[in-house]
């Protein structure tokens, strides 16, 4: 039979299906609702199943369009056309060799080029300068510090006579600027920049701010304006007041303005922030009744205005003025020897606008001094005089005050150099806030006019002091009265002198209230942490080469060094070491 029509086929009983031992060939289509068994050979047409299994390989001609696999084993590209996703914890790795990723990265985040994997030694903050140590461990830029003080090698800013100067720092430039009456340059007024690096001091060229005699010379620092005032007495004719600003290691002026117009003396001047005023302290001339003034100045580009004087005290020939600014209370505190020459007092002043006004002076000594000079201490929130007892054999002594509303009130006076102590200042005695100390540097007259610097800790309403220490074997001159300034950057007092066994020359010592080490070297430096790593774990540097981002504030296309205290900044530390350059404000290229 070559043909059989049939319109149903089932097997001889119920439930029974019909076998074809010898098999079917079916040119049609075959339709059936399930299929049990193998299938074998070609099959053309599609296939649509809810699942399926294979043993063996499964070749396509076509595309595979699938929702969801387990494993893809794939010798060709596979094609993913909406992207790729990974379980979190679940890594790609190869099976072998490595992984080659395609493209310049640009739309990748959250990875830091030129970065490796080190092991924290100590706690590391993301954007941390970060040394090497030598047994592969790697720790922050650090600085370490000791309660012994230390002294550098004095350094010759002017070698020629000079005197009657003073210092001031500017915080935004990190400079020290010096000013004085340059005997070797026909008495003019002169001032020369100075860059503190570790226990030292290098200085730029003396720049004249005055082509006549001056005298008395007082600086003060607008860090509101980033301006540099300094005051003096101008030729025995007028007091002045003259505006520079500090670019490098030099410094240029404005025009002077008159802020009294007749001779002057005794000059004393700070920097109100909260006002945003210099107030100038003086006495005026003999013909003028020779009383204290105190007077508040307005800095305007390169230019000063002042308002009118106040007098502050009735006596006449008021000597050795002293000011300094109570930060905590926001008030100006002026120490000095009123009229009579015997006695010391401190009054309190508060600016307003462009006068000041004053509250009732208190005496903080009753006996002869000289010598006065102050400063405030922040951490404790008091005022430091130091002066000369010359009531007491002329001992080097000091006192705190305390600053309420209008007035001041004053503990016991303490005794830091039995022996007379000559020649400080109205700016010897200064504040370094790294180590919350008071810093007087003075002459030793008991031991030949040595140079000498002693340290004291406020308590309450009294100091205490350690030994004194040495800065000058030779004999200072009294052609310059000692004075101090400290470096907020560098943490370091410099104290400027004459030196009277060398030609009367000027020089400057830097000072550390504190031993301070730094663990950076000009080798050990390695990169800036990438991420904030904890003590022994492991966590990515940047190393040269690479592009760190966690930084913040950076100044584009400015090269950045690594602090001896840690960080960075554009103005290099000692040892200087290089950090790298900046590609924006929070990125910075290691180098």
């Amino acid at each position: 039979m070559s043909e059989l029509r049939v319109s149903n086929l089932k097997g001889r009983r119920r439930g029974q299906l019909p076998a074809l031992p010898d098999g079917a060939v079916v040119t049609g289509v075959t339709t059936s609702t399930t299929f049990d068994g193998n299938l074998t050979g070609n099959v053309t047409g599609n296939i649509t199943g809810t699942t399926g299994t294979f043993s063996g390989d499964v070749t396509v001609g076509g595309a595979i369009s699938y929702e969801d696999v387990s494993d893809i084993d794939s010798v060709g590209v596979v094609t993913a056309r909406s992207g790729i996703k990974v379980g979190a914890g679940q890594s790609i790795s190869p099976v072998s060799g490595t992984i080659t990723y395609y493209g310049d990265g640009s739309g990748l985040t959250g990875v830091n080029a030129g970065s490796h994997n080190f092991v924290a030694s100590g706690a590391i903050s993301n954007g941390a300068t970060v040394v090497i140590n030598t047994d592969g461990t790697v720790g922050i830029v650090t600085l370490i510090a000791s309660n012994t003080p230390s002294v550098g090698s004095p350094v010759t800013y002017r070698t020629a006579q000079n005197r009657s100067g003073s210092a001031v720092y500017d915080s935004v430039s990190g400079k020290v600027i010096v000013a004085f009456q340059d005997n070797g340059n026909s008495n003019y007024g002169v001032a020369v920049v100075g860059t503190v690096s570790g226990d030292s001091i290098t200085f730029g060229s003396p720049v004249t701010f005055q082509t006549n005699t001056i005298d008395y010379a007082s600086l003060a620092y607008d860090s509101t304006n980033e301006r540099v005032i300094i005051s003096y007495y101008n030729n025995n004719s007028n007091g002045k007041s003259i505006v520079g600003t500090v670019s490098g290691n030099s410094i240029t002026f404005g025009s002077s303005v008159n802020f009294y117009n007749s001779n002057c003396s005794y000059l004393g001047s700070v920097y109100d922030p909260t006002s945003g005023k210099v107030i100038i302290t003086y006495r005026e001339s003999n013909s003028d009744g020779a009383s204290p003034q105190a007077i508040v100045g307005t800095v305007s580009g390169t230019s000063i205005s002042f308002g009118s004087a106040v007098q502050f005290d009735s006596g006449q020939y008021t000597q050795y003025l002293s000011i300094t600014k109570d930060s905590s209370n926001n008030k100006i505190v002026i120490a000095y020897q009123p009229g009579g020459f015997s006695g010391g007092k401190a009054i309190i002043g508060t600016v307003s606008g462009t006068s000041i006004s004053f509250g009732t002076a208190v005496t903080f000594h009753s006996g002869g001094i000289s010598g006065i000079n102050c400063t405030f201490d922040s951490n404790s929130n008091k005022v430091v005089i130091a002066y000369r007892d010359d009531a007491n054999s002329s001992y080097g002594t000091a006192i705190v005050g305390t600053v309420s509303g209008t007035s001041i009130s004053f503990g016991s006076p303490v005794v830091f150099e039995s022996a007379t102590t000559n020649y400080m200042g109205n700016t010897a005695i200064t504040f370094d806030s790294n180590s919350n100390k008071i810093v007087i540097p003075y002459t030793d007259d008991g031991d030949s006019d040595k140079g000498k610097v002693v340290v004291g800790t406020v308590s309450g309403t009294s100091i205490s002091f350690g030994s004194a220490l040495e800065f000058e074997s030779g004999a200072v001159s009294s052609l310059f009265y000692v004075s101090g300034v400290y470096d907020i950057t560098n943490k370091k007092v410099i104290i400027f002198y004459v030196d009277d066994d060398d030609n009367d020359y000027g020089k400057a010592v830097v000072f550390s209230a504190q031993s301070q080490t730094t663990n950076l070297t000009t080798e050990n430096y390695i990169g800036i942490a990438a991420e904030a790593i904890s003590d022994g774990q492991t966590g990515k540097i940047t190393i040269v080469t690479g592009i760190n981002e966690g930084q913040t504030g950076l100044t584009t296309g400015r090269t950045y060094y690594v602090k001896s205290t840690g960080g960075i900044s554009t103005v290099a530390s000692s040892p200087s070491v290089v950090a790298g350059t900046s590609i924006s404000s929070t990125k910075i290229a290691v180098r």
